[in-house]
């Protein structure tokens, strides 16, 4: 083998490698769609109870259900976000608080104090929506490499 041979630099990749915390992002923008897609539909079941629509008990409460299992992907995504992908850890935390209100929103509905479900789940609404608005506009170079 030649001089030159070995000591000629690798050929530089075809592409760019994608950082592997990009991946993270993505996945928590994913779990916060799909737990606010859900949430929205929790409030229009909730419409539908207090105009008297018939059947309405048991999707609100099927929806419940999965409100508190889209919100553990959330926390799980947020998670894996903050801890090996680099990100800030108030997504997670925001998650968790998110995960405790819906249980404690299931909660006080299963009880019948309308007067307290219905503005917390307007509250967990908001920071549903809070979450996702700042999920979508998140950047790539938020996340140190």
């Amino acid at each position: 083998m030649s001089d030159s041979a070995r000591s000629a630099p690798p050929p530089p990749p075809l592409s760019p490698p994608v950082p592997r915390r990009h991946g993270f992002l993505i996945a928590l923008r994913v779990a916060v769609g799909a737990h606010a897609a859900m949430v929205l539909l929790q409030a229009a079941s909730a419409g539908g109870l207090l105009s008297g629509a018939d059947g309405m008990w048991a999707v609100h409460g099927a929806g419940a259900g999965a409100v508190h299992v889209l919100g553990l992907v959330q926390l799980v995504a947020a998670v894996l976000y903050w801890r090996p992908g680099g990100g800030p850890p108030w997504p997670a935390w925001a998650s968790l608080a998110l995960l405790l209100l819906g249980m404690a929103q299931s909660a006080v509905g299963g009880s019948g104090a309308v007067a307290v479900h219905v503005p917390l789940g307007v509250a967990v609404f908001g920071l549903t929506v809070w979450m996702l608005t700042w999920a979508m506009a998140a950047r790539r170079a938020a996340v140190p490499a």
